[in-house]
């Protein structure tokens, strides 16, 4: 018998892909209609290329931050590698700007600056939630504990939770894997939130979209799990989900 379900977090509960592919459109249209896509693409390109040029990023890879979070996050947790990361970030954030800028033939370093501080912007006044979240969430919490197991800084997810604080209300635990130094799959987060919880692998479920983190990290500890496949991809065949759906209502189904 299963005594509680443990959700990730983006693309999973909320819909962090379209915040992001909305505060990108919103941000490159600053620069005009006739350029904005081109813009879009450059930075789509350049912000990871960048990101992974920084001293930070195998702690980003840890911890499980990607360069789209890193483009309007500020990092300031204090604790394992945050501070280094933070000491950067600015810096980062203009300079893929300025970069991607570069790509379209257009070099203004204040423009750059202006591009950075608007997709923050944007990204916090648009923050998507799937519309079966709520829904699935009222209906299992009447029979489950809700925990909720993400990888990212501290301070980014719970921005993202304060953007959209209905969803806390269900939540019964919370594990951050910047909270406890690594990420999904490592089983650490994963035994965390089952302290937290109270309870055993198998009397957990773990539903999340990402197979690599969160459903290979179930495989390791024998959780139980549902794979949310929004794209129909076939998974590798050393990750095992015991479920597969297509949308998080139907995990009504299953349960």
């Amino acid at each position: 018998m299963k005594k509680a379900l443990i959700f990730d977090l983006d693309d999973t509960l909320l819909w962090d892909a379209k915040s992001v592919e909305t505060a990108l459109r919103f941000t490159c249209e600053a620069v005009g209609k006739d350029h904005s896509d081109d813009l879009y693409l450059a930075i789509r390109e350049e912000a990871p290329k960048l990101y992974k040029s920084y001293p930070f990023y195998p702690f980003t890879q840890q911890i499980g931050i990607n360069p789209f979070e890193g483009l309007w996050g500020t990092f300031d947790d204090g604790t394992f590698d945050f501070p280094a990361m933070e000491q950067k970030i600015a810096e980062y954030q203009k300079t893929a700007w300025k970069n991607a800028l570069y790509k379209i033939d257009r070099n203004d370093e204040q423009l750059a600056l202006t591009l950075a501080k608007q997709f923050v912007a944007f990204r916090k006044e648009n923050p998507f939630v799937y519309e079966e979240t709520f829904e699935v969430l009222q209906e299992v919490a009447k029979d489950y504990k809700i925990g909720l197991l993400t990888n990212g800084a501290p301070s980014l997810q719970n921005t993202k939770l304060s953007l959209t604080p209905e969803l806390a209300t269900y939540v019964d635990a919370i594990v951050i894997s910047g909270e406890v130094g690594i990420g999904k799959p490592d089983t650490t987060p994963f035994l965390e939130i089952l302290k937290k919880l109270d309870c055993a692998p198998e009397q957990v479920m773990m539903i999340g979209d990402n197979l690599q983190t969160d459903i290979r990290g179930a495989n390791a500890l024998e959780i139980d799990s549902v794979w949310i496949n929004h794209h129909g991809v076939t998974p590798p065949a050393d990750v095992h989900p015991t479920y597969t759906i297509h949308r998080l209502a139907e995990l009504l189904h299953i349960l």
